[in-house]
């Protein structure tokens, strides 16, 4: 323990209290020898960035049991590291960057539920690098981390319904298992429908109406 202390530059009383909290996992017992590794290193590390960031120990122990009963990354990958989407390791201070103020025990299960958040060892993973920018901005611009999570589950049930609309409209017309155009040719219609769909409900916000149709 004095040389865990050492290396995280803090004191050997400080580290007895995290232990006693459950903040740092007991450490590899040898007979009266107690062993800790550079998990609890790293533990110590993230505590001491999530406190500078204004978090409290209560918070960091209800953020660490959310982490620690999340899927890992070999679950939510387990059919494989998606196509098109590059995912993030993340430290928990970095995750905290990204979302200030809004890393709470609730969202980060709503996440690691939602399959955006994985696990690995001490590092965090996001499926996705352009879903973690757009979560990111959207917060900034002043939405809570709670919506755009709310939000992303119903986006997650309306995608999967239309890939299963245009895998089946593929399937039933050529012997392809994944034609090559069916991705351009899917994002294409979602982007050209996604865009109307919004010219009409801000219309309808602006004029406090549903837009008239064509003259018949």
């Amino acid at each position: 323990m004095e040389e865990l202390a050492k290396e995280a530059g803090i004191p050997v009383r400080t580290v007895r209290f995290y232990r006693e909290r459950g903040l740092i996992s007991p450490p590899r017992r040898e007979g009266r020898i107690a062993w800790y590794d550079d998990h609890h290193l790293a533990r110590l590390r993230t505590i001491a960035g999530l406190l500078e960031r204004g978090h409290t120990l209560t918070g960091i122990a209800d953020l660490a049991r959310t982490f620690e009963s999340g899927r890992d990354v070999a679950e939510v990958l387990g059919l494989g590291e998606p196509t098109e989407e590059t995912p993030v390791r993340l430290t928990p201070e970095q995750l905290a960057d990204y979302f200030e103020g809004e890393v709470t025990p609730e969202n980060l299960a709503a996440a690691l539920d939602l399959g955006y958040l994985a696990t690995d060892g001490d590092e965090i993973v996001h499926i996705s690098r352009r879903l973690l920018e757009v979560s990111a901005e959207l917060v900034r611009e002043g939405v809570p981390l709670a919506t755009v999570l709310s939000a992303g589950r119903r986006v997650r049930e309306h995608a999967d319904a239309l890939a299963e609309l245009f895998v089946s409209a593929f399937e039933a017309h050529s012997d392809e298992k994944e034609p090559p155009q069916l991705r351009p040719l899917a994002r294409a219609v979602v982007d050209a429908e996604l865009s109307m769909a919004l010219d009409r409900r801000l219309r309808r916000e602006n004029t406090g109406r549903p837009p008239r149709g064509p003259a018949c």
